[in-house]
């Protein structure tokens, strides 16, 4: 048996490979999506005061910071039996919208684009950032700008542009002023702008390349994202899960989603396969983010935005196609921003009432020894890349005594490592396989934007990673699997 190997697959967060396996008559037996790397982000917390989990877990990723602080900060709220106030919900909303500008632009432009702006066969050399702003430099500076703003809105109401620090239990640690309101809504507005042209651009593209989005990436899945009465929605409600055909499944709170969801291990990833567990394992497939956020959205309740998903959806319907997150993609775009304007155009945004503190005191350390009292909280968003997940339990003394993360990646893991596979069998005779033909093995694992730094927290089964701790004579004192 012959292997063909693309490794790394590129233009994506983290490390990762794709391998094909060909019988020995050169047709693909078998194919899948590896993940090598582990962050362990899951044993970190634990120990740690909970209320220090909103500024540990933005380390996670340099990129979904703002999900993983405001994802853990909902979960210590509820552990706190805390309720913000309006304005620090709008203010957590609005961070989190930064986070969509700045992500989405950052994908779309820099690493999905050039595949579709070169062609899925171009020059590698060029097929990138590079070949952007060769190409179109005008389109490169407007990308570069719409990222700018996104990043502006989070320093501005996260504190730091990187690793936001303001949200913090029950609410918001600072507010904005008026005159940093009045800012941010002019570059906001701008982004529309920036946003709509760059769009001319875009959906052409999608015309152009209709074959390759029938052909790369093949999956029928369920889809999963949150609800907020048939409104596209990123920050708050129930989870709504719907079949192929968008008919609703499931629909439960975030608390519960252990009842709901099951993670499986395989042998070849230490990226951890969530499925329905209602359904099983693989039947039970469902993805997330901006292509199930339009499936299960009756509408996106801004101007520009709605008329874009009314055009998409026109077209598509409930879509199945990978490539199709990218549209989907840039329609969220539009939507981010024109909510964050009206966000920052409504008199709330500025208001000062930031926080419900906290009265009940907690249990010293040394009495939560004694103590079996358990406390649990369950932060659940819409990160840019689909559901994001913060279980947490605590010991009366407030320190994590065990965490669960399902990150958005993971629950796509499943429909990319199939698209790969079943994308391989279907286009793959032999082992001369282009650098195009292989190319497009990575455009399918693109599509999903997945960011593996984010999503691998465990070693699958025994972890061989091992943190030694010596003496000062050089002895063997402990050993803590990781």
């Amino acid at each position: 048996m012959k292997q063909i190997n693309i490794s790394p697959v590129t233009r994506i967060e983290g490390h990762a490979k794709i391998t094909v396996q060909l019988d020995d008559s050169g047709n693909v037996s078998d194919a899948h999506f590896h993940v090598m790397e582990i962050r362990g982000f899951e044993k970190f917390l634990e120990g740690a005061a909970v209320e220090e989990a909103p500024r540990i877990t933005p380390r996670i990723c340099g990129i979904c910071q703002t999900a993983h602080h405001l994802a853990s900060v909902k979960a210590t709220d509820q552990i706190f039996g805390l309720q913000p106030p309006e304005t620090a919900k709008k203010l957590r909303e609005l961070m989190l919208l930064g986070q969509y500008i700045h992500s989405h632009s950052l994908h779309f432009y820099f690493l999905g684009a050039p595949d579709l702006v070169m062609g899925p066969e171009s020059d590698p050399a060029l097929r990138n950032v590079v070949g952007i702003l060769k190409e179109d430099p005008e389109l490169a500076k407007m990308a570069i700008q719409t990222r700018k703003i996104g990043q502006e809105i989070t320093a501005v109401v996260g504190g730091k542009p990187i690793s936001p620090v303001t949200a913090i239990p029950g609410g918001q640690s600072k507010g904005i002023t008026a005159e940093e309101r009045d800012n941010l809504s002019v570059h906001a507005k701008e982004a529309v702008q920036l946003i709509e042209k760059g769009l001319e651009v875009a959906k052409p593209l999608f015309k152009r390349y209709s074959e390759e989005i029938e052909l790369l990436g093949p999956v029928e899945s369920y889809f999963g994202g949150l609800t907020n009465g048939g409104n596209l929605e990123f920050y708050d409600g129930p989870v709504k899960v719907i079949d192929k055909n968008g008919t609703s499944i499931h629909e439960f709170q975030a608390a519960d989603y252990l009842d709901y969801i099951e993670e499986k291990v395989q042998p070849w990833s230490y990226l951890k396969f969530p499925f329905l567990k209602k359904i099983g394992f693989p039947d039970g497939n469902y993805r997330v983010g901006p292509l199930a956020r339009l499936n299960i959205a009756d509408d996106v309740p801004t101007e520009k935005a709605s008329l874009l998903f009314g055009e998409y959806r026109d077209s598509y319907g409930i879509a199945q196609n990978t490539l199709l997150y990218h549209y989907a993609r840039l329609i969220e775009l539009m939507y981010a921003a024109e909510r964050s304007v009206e966000l920052l155009e409504d008199d709330a945004i500025t208001g000062t009432d930031l926080r419900q503190s906290l009265k009940e005191p907690l249990m010293t350390s040394e009495e939560a020894k004694e103590s079996s009292i358990t406390k649990r909280g369950v932060g659940m968003i819409e990160a840019s890349r689909g559901i994001l997940i913060h279980d947490y339990e605590t010991d009366g003394a407030g320190f994590i005594t065990r965490a669960n993360l399902i990150v958005s990646t993971g629950q796509n893991n499943l429909s990319m490592d199939i698209g790969v596979r079943e994308t391989a069998k279907a286009m793959i005779h032999g082992e001369d396989v282009s650098e195009g033909l292989k190319n497009q093995l990575e455009m399918i694992v693109r599509a999903y934007d997945p960011c593996l730094s984010c999503a691998t927290h465990m070693i699958n089964g025994e972890s061989p990673l091992a943190v030694d701790i010596y003496d000062s004579d050089g002895v063997l004192i402990k050993r803590h699997l990781l």
